[in-house]
């Protein structure tokens, strides 16, 4: 079976050891956060911490709430519809509407997976001298066959703990130190953007954290998860047992504080280390690696590929499947990375073309960098219209089998939404 590893359920067994209890519960929320922090994202809270200091600090303790409901609330549609985001968006909406989002969809993803292959491949390059097409073509012909041919979770298993080194960013805040009070203040009380700049970036943190991609990723690994342990038919993965909800919210909590905590000491570190000695604009992995060295010294720039090529390769199948498992519930296509090839070929034909097209976009010379954060700006654009058309389906008893979000939840979604749309507006007035 080609499938994800089934979590099995807490429902009518004995009490376990919490510790055994907290790894055991970590799946798909936690790939799920290690995936958000792709090289769009690290490229994205880079430029942040360089160009503006530690301004947008305060970014990181905000959105964990706001990332967390949402991915939470995507994972309660998968879990208790018993299908994937598309596929219950299908029951609210016209086929008319989502065709046009789902190709929205793919076309930012395939858009975001060519700039994370050019960050990889950029990264490489510079660590090795070999020039960073021939990366491109490796790697992306390695993350295709590899989504194709293994178990999703066996490469996650490795490849997250390749985007521990991230971590060194956190150790990297400390070594290098700095006004401690500034960085309290900034932290805790926002600062309201006031130019072109400041909004432009926010509007790119927002998308690359609370990102579409993931909506639709988080509910299709609960269908996976269901479909590992049996349950094939779509009646007998309806419903969730309250044991199995407080699992996810414990794994989607834990997976977005990781991810969150990664943003906050990134755009710290290279706060403390670039902004504060003038190198505000950053144009190449070069420079982002920069911020490692009081860490690393001669070896940040390895430290620093390696970190990039790790969450690269657990991000970007992320990236290539969501778009599959959109257009295959739309479609009703067979579809599911428990599948062969042969049973579900268009829906790996999408996998394959997507991160094809994503190989060809790097030949076209852009700038690594400035993809990965233009990447993040399409994102925070897309993100807010989406949000709204899960908060509907979310709200639905009838569709929600009687187990609808909660009203916390919706609040909090609600508040991202127009989080969203205020700093898409404020972007655009400025």
């Amino acid at each position: 079976m080609k499938g994800i590893q089934g979590a099995p359920t807490s429902g009518g067994k004995r009490k376990e050891n919490l510790f055994k209890r907290f790894f055991r519960v970590l799946g798909p929320g936690l790939i799920t956060g290690a995936a958000d922090d792709d090289p769009s994202g690290i490229a994205t809270y880079s430029i942040a911490g360089a160009a503006l200091g530690t301004s947008l600090l305060w970014t990181a303790f905000i959105t964990w709430p706001l990332m967390g409901c949402v991915q939470f609330m995507c994972a309660r549609i998968g879990m208790v519809t018993g299908r994937g985001l598309a596929g219950a968006l299908r029951q609210k909406s016209p086929h008319w509407l989502l065709c046009p989002a789902a190709i929205a969809l793919l076309i930012a993803n395939t858009i975001n997976v060519g700039a994370d292959l050019a960050g990889m491949a950029d990264a490489a390059a510079m660590w090795t001298g070999v020039p960073s097409h021939f990366f491109v073509l490796i790697f992306g012909v390695a993350i295709g066959w590899a989504t194709v041919r293994f178990r999703y979770y066996q490469i996650a298993a490795v490849l997250k703990w390749l985007a521990a080194v991230l971590f060194a960013y956190v150790i990297t805040a400390f070594i290098v130190g700095g006004d401690w009070r500034t960085v309290i203040y900034d932290t805790f009380v926002p600062r309201w953007p006031r130019d072109h700049t400041t909004w432009q970036n926010l509007v790119a943190i927002l998308g690359t954290t609370i990102s579409p991609y993931l909506f639709f990723w988080q509910a299709s690994q609960e269908v996976e998860e269901k479909k590992a342990v049996g349950r094939t038919r779509l009646e007998q993965r309806r419903g969730a047992t309250p044991g199995e909800i407080v699992d996810r919210k414990l794994d989607v909590g834990v997976g977005t504080f990781f991810s969150n905590l990664v943003m906050y000491f990134i755009i710290l570190t290279t706060a403390v280390t670039l902004h504060t000695h003038g190198a505000t604009e950053i144009t190449s992995s070069r420079q982002a690696a920069e911020a490692l060295k009081p860490l690393a010294g001669v070896f940040a720039t390895g430290l620093y590929t390696i970190g990039l090529i790790g969450v690269g390769f657990l991000a970007i199948p992320t990236l290539t499947g969501s778009s599959a498992y959109a257009f295959a519930e739309i479609r009703k296509w067979r579809h599911g990375l428990d599948e062969s090839f042969s049973s579900a070929r268009y829906f790996y034909w999408i996998i394959i073309g997507a991160t094809f097209v994503g190989i060809l976009i790097d030949f076209a010379n852009i700038n690594p960098v400035k993809a990965l954060f233009w990447t993040a700006v399409i994102n925070g654009l897309l993100a807010p219209f989406l949000l709204v058309a899960i908060l509907v389906v979310a709200c639905d008893r009838k569709l929600m089998q009687s187990q609808p979000s909660s009203w916390l939840s919706r609040i909090v979604v609600g508040i991202a939404i127009l989080v969203m749309f205020g700093a898409a507006i404020g972007m655009f007035v400025f």
